[in-house]
């Protein structure tokens, strides 16, 4: 990081040509050295102000509103380091990172000791998936100020992306004993306490959140009223996704559109159903017409979540399946989301998300096309034990596992989904568009089916080279897409998702507990 030139400072000189007129400029100086502070105080008193009433909007989320008087204050007063910080940490709420790294870095580099500034630059780089260089920013923001609450947080959130669940739980907890009435600090923990199996916690955290929090659109209150109530009788009925039968499990796969589907039972019924196993989703799925026909009932629903393809919006219902079981392995209580599915040649009736494998070492072998569950208590695989083989994964707030990516032509490391229930991979709107990616555009447009509907006419690219750890594939297919959506709600920036037309030429192995997946290349070459 380079530091900026500073300007230099101006100096005004009052001087007097004739002694007689000494005590009168003397005088005059004094009065206008007067009405020069009198200037500065109504200036400063202005300035804060409007950065009071910013940082209550956005507290509130208004970040519309805190937005414009956070910029009127640095227009009255350019060497407020505190209103460019507070500007630039709602530009990373609203996930305008460059504007905001621009605007915090000069202010690190200047201010050495600024807490606050070192934990924004910390939110920032975290927003953009740079874990390593985040975690340095909250670590010298927390040792220079004990008290700095976003740094606790965002640590905390750290380690929630990284899986380690109760610890990054345990630092969100620290930033609410100093900013109890926070609301991005209890929805932050409600987000992990649901995911350490805390539903009750989870939902009283989000019921305050909603109680601090009056800007929210009718849409995503729903969506939160709903989650809370589902949180409530998951409170109530007791342990989730327990397992029992065999410690392990082998079953075979069918490859359609490059996507592994599984036969699994439900609730006793004899009655084999067809799952597509699918990485890139936190909860299982069941469709409607599969659950009405087993009259499976929804137990609560949640407004509407935004979704790709059709309107970009649908139904949240929830249902829970008393028992699912896949070879000789089963499992008690398990969550779905019951949803039409829009493509009527599916013939599938569900999809397996990460929340019922995680408790397994989960193998996905695309050769020999078997799907393998086991405990980890029982595991004797070698391979395990050579890091050479794994990749870190990240889970995101909303569930899904993300690992680093380049793409040839593209400087930076970036986030991708890892999605074995995608066939075919995705870039971004954003990185479509780049210098680097634009000229490998096709002709052929391509049909997208999502969780809200169908798009026609999506643009696809034929990608030179995709890297993944040390793995490459050459000629890869992929769509570009508008991740808004996904990264409205994931936490930290996705680029694209890595679909079946990647993985499907690797035997994966995913090891949740450790937040790793080890890969071994089918092909020899790679």
């Amino acid at each position: 990081m380079k530091l900026r030139d500073l300007p230099a400072g101006r100096f005004h000189f009052l001087s007097g040509a004739i002694s007689a007129l000494a005590g009168v400029l003397i005088f005059l100086s004094l009065t206008i050295s007067v009405f020069a502070q009198n200037g500065q105080d109504a200036n400063t008193k202005e300035v804060n102000g409007l950065i009071k009433k910013a940082l209550k909007f956005a507290r509130n989320g208004t970040l519309s509103e805190a937005e414009p008087l956070l910029r009127r204050a640095i227009e009255l007063d350019p060497d407020r380091s505190d209103a460019k910080v507070e500007l630039a940490y709602v530009l990373v709420k609203g996930r305008r990172l460059v504007e905001a790294y621009d605007l915090c870095l000069p202010v690190v580099e200047k201010e050495k000791k600024n807490s606050r500034a070192f934990a924004v630059m910390g939110a920032m780089l975290l927003s953009a998936g740079r874990f390593d260089e985040a975690r340095g920013f909250f670590a010298n923001s927390v040792r220079l100020n004990r008290k700095e609450h976003l740094a606790w947080a965002g640590a905390g959130m750290l380690e929630f992306y990284e899986n380690n669940i109760e610890k990054g739980l345990s630092l969100i907890l620290k930033a609410l004993e100093i900013r109890s009435d926070e609301p991005d600090y209890l929805f932050a923990c409600a987000q992990a306490a649901a995911r350490s199996e805390r539903y009750k916690e989870a939902a009283e955290k989000y019921k305050r959140y909603l109680d601090l929090t009056r800007s929210l659109d009718t849409d995503r209150r729903e969506r939160i009223k709903g989650l809370i109530r589902f949180l409530d009788i998951l409170g109530e009925t007791g342990g989730l996704y327990q397992t029992f039968g065999g410690d392990q499990t082998s079953v075979p796969f069918e490859l359609e559109g490059d996507r592994p589907i599984i036969r699994l039972r439900i609730n006793d019924r004899s009655e084999p159903l067809r799952f597509v196993l699918d990485t890139g989703s936190g909860i299982s799925v069941l469709s409607e017409t599969t659950a009405k026909r087993m009259k499976i009932r929804a137990i609560t629903k949640g407004g509407y979540a935004k979704g790709i393809g059709g309107d970009g919006k649908f139904q949240i219902v929830y249902g829970l399946l008393r028992k699912v079981a896949i070879g000789d392995v089963s499992l008690k209580n398990v969550p779905v989301y019951l949803r039409k599915f829009h493509d009527a040649n599916q013939n599938v009736d569900g999809y397996i998300g990460l929340a019922l494998i995680s408790k397994f070492l989960t193998t996905i072998d695309y050769g020999s096309k078997t799907f393998s569950l086991t405990k980890k208590s029982v595991d004797k695989r070698e391979f395990r034990k050579s890091e050479a083989l794994s990749l870190p994964l990240r889970l995101t707030s909303s569930g899904f596992l993300s690992g680093e990516v380049q793409l040839e032509g593209v400087d930076a490391i970036l986030n991708f989904i890892v999605d074995t229930g995608a066939s075919v991979s995705v870039i971004s709107n954003r990185v479509a568009k780049t210098d680097a990616i634009s000229p490998f555009i096709n002709d052929e447009k391509m049909r997208v089916i999502g969780s809200a509907g169908v798009t026609d006419d999506v643009s696809s690219f034929l990608l030179p080279r995709i890297t993944f750890g040390s793995h490459t594939r050459n000629s890869i297919m992929a769509v570009a897409l508008d991740l808004d959506i996904i990264n409205e709600a994931a936490g930290f920036e996705q680029a694209g998702i890595l679909g079946g037309n990647f993985l499907k030429n690797y035997r994966l192995t995913f090891d949740f507990k450790n937040s790793k997946v080890f890969f071994e290349s089918l092909d020899a070459k790679n």
